[in-house]
């Protein structure tokens, strides 16, 4: 085995303009990319690569410009129906109430993914998934937390992980039991947890389906309190924690998922100072989804000076969900960070890359174009990094390489 893995081709990639992601690198001119068996064995100049022995595969990129492979770090991918006439509804005027009082809101989604199967659901996630890869994502996190029952929330981990069947790219699952109480436990949200959330939480560990533990700390949704009890058993399980917060309110979900050492804390409209100070302190990553700012009409922004004052790695992401942000273009979620919230060009390609991977517990692996990590390429139609940023409505993918196989 030893013997194969060392005489696998060389892969090169020349002739490219490369930004690597590397802390401190700018764009590469004359790029070069080397890997074996998947795995980057250098990145940097041509000039200063070292010379090509045996077997080995040369792609000429025609000076495009090489990214590492996008990652969408938050998403709700899985999940059956739409809501598409709940949109129709809000703009005749309809208010959250009476969409609720309609049989709309999330609910409506448990429903329709209460009734599908594995196999249903991957074939309705399919297309929002193929929408992303088509923008050069390598990597994307997908969240459970609309089947609330043991076996719909394991049907919905069960058909995220098997999307990698069908699909070359990598997938993190995270558990999202604590996304709302289903009807059958309203006024009872203890003895939700008691009944379904932590139990489903127990037997998806056992089945190996969830890679991270999420919830959504809101007045509408689950207490820091309740949220604690979830962190608990995720630590007696061994797995990492994130955590939806200040996205409506000021919950103290940020400062929670600070002190629990979570990967993430998501959203953060409503930060303050020392929620910026806590991420910081724990190398939480603030992941910014301003798809949801965007569909529901939010007007309080995350206060972005603040967490560069504090120098809190920042993350974007789609947060594609049915209800508030049907959003399957990472490309828009860069171009809508940076416009809607100021974040720069740099910002937002670190926001869809290295802190992403940082997000998932991935830097290890992907995020950056160097020595050691998976060969995660994206090759883009352009020539400037800030091109990537600004336009809407414009994919300039030339091809997406993952593990070092061309897709």
């Amino acid at each position: 085995m030893t013997d194969s893995l060392n005489t696998a081709p060389i892969q090169a990639w020349k002739n490219c303009r490369l930004l690597t992601g590397v802390a401190g690198q700018g764009v590469i001119a004359d790029g070069m990319i080397l890997a074996q068996n998947g795995r980057i064995t250098y990145a940097g100049p041509a000039t200063d690569a070292p010379a090509l022995d045996g077997a080995v595969e040369i792609t000429d990129l025609g000076g495009r410009l090489v990214t590492p492979g996008l990652i969408d770090c938050h998403t709700h991918i899985v999940h059956g129906g739409n809501r598409a006439r709940e949109f129709e509804m809000r703009l005749d005027g309809a208010s959250y109430v009476e969409i609720a009082q309609a049989g709309g809101g999330i609910m409506s989604t448990v429903r329709a993914t209460r009734e599908l199967g594995v196999e249903e659901l991957i074939a309705q996630a399919l297309p929002r998934l193929d929408a992303l890869l088509a923008e050069g994502i390598t990597t994307i996190e997908i969240k459970s937390g609309y089947g609330l029952t043991i076996e719909a929330e394991l049907n919905m981990l069960r058909a995220a992980r098997r999307l990698a069947e069908h699909r070359d790219v990598r997938i993190v699952t995270s558990y999202l039991g604590a996304h709302a109480v289903p009807e059958e436990y309203r006024g009872r949200k203890q003895d939700y947890l008691a009944d379904v959330l932590l139990p489903a939480l127990d037997k998806a560990h056992a089945e190996g389906l969830v890679d991270a533990v999420d919830g959504f700390c809101e007045g509408i949704a689950f207490t820091t309190d309740e949220m604690a009890q979830v962190f608990d058993r995720a630590a007696v399980l061994g797995l990492p924690i994130k955590l939806h917060a200040e996205q409506l309110t000021q919950s103290g979900g940020t400062k929670l998922a600070a002190s629990r050492g979570a990967l993430s804390a998501d959203h953060l409209e409503y930060i303050d100072d020392a929620d910026a100070a806590a991420l910081a302190a724990s190398g939480t990553v603030a992941v910014l989804l301003p798809g949801a700012f965007y569909a529901i009409r939010e007007t309080q922004k995350p206060d972005i000076a603040t967490l560069r004052r504090h120098g809190v790695a920042m993350a974007v992401a789609t947060d594609c969900n049915p209800g508030t942000s049907p959003l399957t273009s990472l490309l828009l979620g860069m171009n809508m960070a940076a416009t809607l919230f100021g974040l720069t060009v740099n910002e937002c390609l670190a926001g869809v890359t290295i802190n992403a991977a940082k997000a998932l517990g991935l830097e290890a692996e992907t995020g950056t174009i160097e020595a050691g990590k998976s060969a995660d390429l994206a090759v883009w139609n352009c020539e400037a990094p800030a091109e990537l940023v600004y336009r809407m409505g414009f994919n300039p993918l030339e091809r997406r390489i993952f593990k070092g196989k061309t897709l």
